[in-house]
C-alpha cells in the first residue's frame, strides 16, 4: 500500500485576464498549497472508497467513487489501476480545490508531470501536481514556480457551496454585487460574481469582517473565506467556530507548506 497526500489549494489572488473562443477562462492567479489535506491510500485492486472526514462536516453535495470521481478519471487517464481509500478533509464546493489535489496526486504517483494531462481534469490540478507557491497563467496548465513564503491563513469555511462553473457564468454575464468587487494585487476577480450565484455567502463575510476586523477575501470561486492570520492570534481568539444566525461555520488555521511537502508520496 502507498499512501500519498493531497494538500488543498489556497488561491491568494485572482484575476480572468480573458476568455478563450472555446469559453475556457484565462487566468493570472497565486496559489499556495496549505496543510489542509486529503489522504489517498492505494492498493492493488479497483474501486473507490470514501471516508468523508470534511472539516466540520461542511462537506456539501454528494461525493462517491463512481466513474464521476476526479481520482477515477485520473486513473484512467493514465492508464493504472488501484483499489483507493479516499479520506476527504477538504470541504466540497469551498474553492480549495480538493477534487484537484486528489487527482494531481494520482498523477505524481503515476509519473506524470505534463500540465496539459492535468488541466483536461480541471484547471487547478496542474498548480497541484507542482505545489507549494506559484503563479498560475493561461487556463491553468501555466505553472511557473515563486519562493516559498511561510504563512498562515484564518479561513471560515461556511455551511455552503459554490458551483465553480455556476460563478465563471456570472461573471461572463455580467452578474455582480455591488460593493464586494476588489481590484488589484491581492483581488479577487470572481468574488463579486460568487455573491451574486450564492448571496448568503454575504452575511458570512460581514460576520467574519466584524469578528477579525480584517477585510475577508474569497478561496477561489468560493465558499470558502479567509484573512491574513501571522502569528496565529486571530484563531486563538476566536476559536474553531463562527455562527450565523442558527448556523455554524468552520474556523481553520492553515499554514502554507513547500512544494516537496506537496509530493505525494507521504501523509
Amino acid at each position: 500500500m502507498q499512501r500519498l497526500s493531497a494538500p488543498a489549494k489556497l488561491t491568494v489572488s485572482l484575476h480572468v485576464t480573458g476568455v478563450r473562443p472555446d469559453g475556457y477562462h484565462l487566468l493570472d492567479a497565486e496559489m499556495v498549497s496549505v496543510d489542509l489535506a486529503d489522504t489517498l491510500d492505494l492498493d492493488d485492486g479497483d474501486g473507490i472508497e470514501v471516508v468523508d472526514e470534511m472539516v466540520g462536516g461542511t462537506g456539501t453535495g454528494a461525493l462517491d467513487g463512481g466513474a464521476g470521481n476526479l481520482v477515477a478519471r485520473a486513473l484512467e487517464l493514465v492508464g493504472r489501476r488501484a483499489a483507493v481509500r479516499l479520506v476527504k478533509r477538504i470541504p466540497l464546493g469551498a474553492g480549495l480545490g480538493g477534487g484537484s489535489a486528489d487527482a494531481a496526486a494520482v498523477l505524481r504517483w503515476a509519473g506524470c508531470d505534463d500540465p496539459e494531462v492535468g488541466v483536461s481534469l480541471g484547471a487547478d490540478v496542474p498548480f497541484c501536481m507542482v505545489g507549494g507557491r506559484a503563479q498560475v497563467g493561461g487556463v491553468g496548465e501555466e505553472v511557473v514556480p515563486l519562493p516559498y513564503e511561510d504563512r498562515c491563513y484564518l479561513a471560515l469555511l461556511p455551511p455552503l457551496a459554490v458551483d465553480t462553473a455556476a460563478a465563471y457564468r456570472a461573471w461572463d454575464a455580467g452578474d455582480r454585487v455591488d460593493g464586494f468587487a476588489e481590484d488589484g494585487e491581492g483581488g479577487n476577480d470572481l468574488e463579486a460574481a460568487a455573491l451574486a450565484v450564492v448571496p448568503a455567502l454575504a452575511e458570512w463575510r460581514r460576520a467574519f469582517a466584524e469578528a477579525t476586523g480584517a477585510r475577508p477575501r474569497l478561496a477561489g470561486s468560493g465558499a470558502t473565506w479567509f484573512v491574513d492570520d501571522h502569528d496565529g492570534a486571530l484563531a486563538r481568539r476566536l476559536g474553531t467556530e463562527l455562527r450565523v444566525g442558527g448556523e455554524v461555520g468552520m474556523l481553520v488555521l492553515l499554514r502554507t507548506v513547500p512544494a516537496r511537502a506537496s509530493d505525494g508520496s507521504g501523509a
